[in-house]
């Protein structure tokens, strides 16, 4: 049996799955989740385009690694091939319990995970009635939201959001009813409001990925990906900011390895990225000016990096991805670097107790960053994962 990789489109990170299984000896089968057709009759199936069909013959894999763009798209192929009794990395339930943003968090609460204060209204800021006016409900809305987590500094974020999208900081009320104006249900916030309190995590955020192969117990990586930035609260590297790699404290690692358990529960063979945040407040070892000059220093370097990403040079991609090794190599080699990254390890040594964890990623960006920053190519557990359910069955 072979595994298979599906995804939309192939992508830098689905490149260097197929790269690294190449480099591994394992065979993998692409499988486009564009334009096919998954067609189900009597006690038959099929799963196809318009030159061929997949999981026949030869090429009939057993496990599946889902690397479907968007989260909707991804939950709806996990469906799909578990009911054709395909073993999927990672599994439906888990891509569930990722897509919601409460969902997550409900789970940490319930193992007695520390998360942020959080509010959820099931209520839309707008509803229309049968006659085609709209109620109102953001003073309704507000007056939840500040009853339990106080009138300044409250985040507002897509439930089901991604990449830092549409998250916004309420400083005081009516900074929360113009945000809850302009918050309207769509695919990334379908039902309600979600809101936080606002952690002042400083200038960076964590990143940490655990993972299980079936058959051994999980674990998670001693590095972090620690995303940084002054311009906002966001610190996704997806909006441009950069990122460092950095070792973790024990406490840290043993969370969370309890997050990736409860949001795992009866899956035997999984990979997640988490996100965590410490609560820095005013315990800060050096005054932002002179981390902000560090982080200005590292721009030159930088640029180059996103010059590499940029360019047009993916379709040879293993020419690209030796360009984009050499330009992360000059950055974390430099001076700037090393010191931001001392900086945030002692911070995040001094918080370890005062770490949040508030969101799951089962389907994350790695080629990139994480690769070459904290030295996690996540090719290698998704690969590793497959094979141990293949070994085991």
């Amino acid at each position: 049996m072979s595994i298979a990789i599906l995804c939309d489109h192939p992508e830098t990170d689905e490149m260097g799955i197929r790269l690294t299984a190449r480099e591994l000896g394992i065979n993998l089968v692409y499988v486009p989740f564009h334009k096919i057709s998954i067609y189900v009759s009597s006690g038959q199936y099929s799963v196809r385009d318009k030159r061929k069909s997949y999981f026949g013959g030869k090429e009939n894999a057993e496990v599946v690694l889902n690397r479907a763009q968007s989260k909707n798209r991804r939950l709806f192929a996990a469906n799909i091939l578990e009911e054709f009794g395909k073993h999927v990395i990672n599994s439906s339930n888990i891509e569930f319990l990722c897509f919601s943003k409460l969902r997550t968090l409900l789970h940490l609460w319930k193992k007695g995970i520390e998360i942020p204060r959080t509010v959820y209204v099931p209520c839309d800021s707008h509803e229309l009635k049968a006659d085609g006016n709209q109620i109102h409900n953001e003073e309704d809305i507000a007056d939840l939201i500040l009853q339990d987590l106080g009138s300044e500094n409250i985040v507002i974020k897509p439930d089901a959001g991604t990449h830092g999208n549409q998250v916004k900081l309420a400083k005081e009320r009516s900074d929360l009813l113009m945000i809850l104006g302009e918050t309207m249900p769509s695919i990334i916030n379908p039902v309600g409001i979600l809101a936080q309190e606002f952690i002042p995590k400083w200038f960076y955020d964590l990143r940490i990925v655990v993972a299980k192969e079936r058959g051994k117990t999980a674990h998670c990586y001693p590095k972090a990906l620690a995303r940084t930035g002054f311009r906002d609260l966001r610190t996704n590297t997806y909006l441009g900011n950069m990122a460092f790699g950095v070792d973790l404290p024990g406490h840290i690692r043993e969370t969370a390895v309890k997050c990736g358990e409860a949001l795992s529960e009866n899956s035997d063979a999984w990979v997640l990225a988490l996100d965590a945040m410490p609560n820095v407040g005013e315990d800060r070892i050096v005054d932002d000016e002179s981390v902000k000059s560090e982080l200005d220093k590292l721009v030159p370097d930088f640029d180059s990096i996103q010059k590499v990403k940029n360019s047009g040079d993916k379709g040879k991609f293993a020419e690209w991805n030796r360009k984009l090794e050499d330009a992360f190599q000059n950055y974390v080699n430099s001076e700037p670097y090393e010191n931001v990254k001392s900086v945030i390890e002692e911070s995040t040594r001094r918080k370890k107790n005062s770490v949040l964890f508030h969101e799951a990623n089962s389907c994350p960006d790695f080629w990139e960053w994480t690769r070459l920053v904290a030295g996690i190519n996540l090719a290698i557990p998704l690969l590793r994962c497959a094979q141990s359910v293949i070994r085991s069955s």
